[in-house]
């Protein structure tokens, strides 16, 4: 566990991660988000599901600092961090992972690990041991560029250089999209991995019945609001939500 989440073990009765109403978009007067909540808890995976154009990607990106929220607040273990820039947010404990451009292909991996270090570069050794021993094959190719890796391997190298600076948060933006099915069940197997080192996750995700079956709870979106809420197992089992967003071959299994 991060030297900030143990620092703030007398704050576990305060979530992690708050969402409250956030109005956001892309163009002005153009909302993609419509009031949306969220709410992370230390320890959690919490999985968010919907239809293309939902608002799913735009509310990470909106948490994390990449667009601005035009009302409604983000708080981080309870301190107003709305807008704050990106970078301020990676030294506040929250790490991103977009989906797509998430390494540096004319960088080693080596290299790109170092840039997820920017900021305390003097940690590099200690950092790449410690991420490493979570994902060997990092170590294994640290000399290989990014570029030349399969679609499954580049993610990792992307979630390794988030998790450089220590988050206690890690956002990701549909880990499993464009992986083969196998690729894809690493990739959820890594979330777990993470999870279990001791880091808080919110998941945007593409396949919803992978991401609710590993999601402590999931939440929703249509049309930039929250449609519906509950824990995975609760919105696998939902009828409303296997209708309209799952669809009927979840029934079956």
């Amino acid at each position: 566990m991060s030297e900030r989440a143990s620092g703030s073990s007398t704050r576990r009765d305060v979530p992690l991660l708050v969402a409250e109403s956030v109005v956001a978009g892309y163009l002005a007067e153009v909302n993609i988000l419509d009031g949306c909540d969220l709410r992370l808890v230390r320890g959690e995976i919490v999985g968010i599901i919907g239809p293309n154009g939902a608002g799913k990607s735009t509310l990470v990106k909106a948490v994390f600092g990449l667009l601005p929220i035009r009302s409604g607040c983000i708080r981080l273990e309870g301190v107003d961090v709305t807008n704050r820039p990106a970078h301020e947010m990676v030294s506040l404990g929250i790490g991103y992972v977009p989906q797509t451009r998430n390494v540096f292909p004319t960088l080693t991996v080596e290299e790109n690990l170092q840039m997820g270090l920017y900021q305390r570069p003097r940690r590099f050794a200690e950092r790449m041991r410690a991420v490493a021993e979570l994902f060997p094959l990092l170590a294994e190719r640290r000399t290989q560029r990014a570029g030349s890796l399969s679609g499954g391997e580049r993610q990792v190298v992307a979630m390794g250089r988030a998790l450089m600076m220590e988050p206690e948060v890690l956002l990701l933006d549909e880990p499993s999209a464009g992986l083969s099915p196998v690729a894809q069940d690493d990739a959820f197997e890594q979330i777990r991995t993470i999870n279990e080192a001791g880091v808080s996750m919110v998941m945007v995700e593409q396949n919803a019945r992978r991401c609710l079956e590993i999601a402590d709870r999931g939440y929703v979106l249509d049309q930039g609001r929250n449609a519906y809420t509950g824990t995975g197992r609760e919105l696998l089992a939902d009828d409303a939500v296997i209708e309209l967003y799952l669809g009927t071959l979840v029934r079956a299994r």
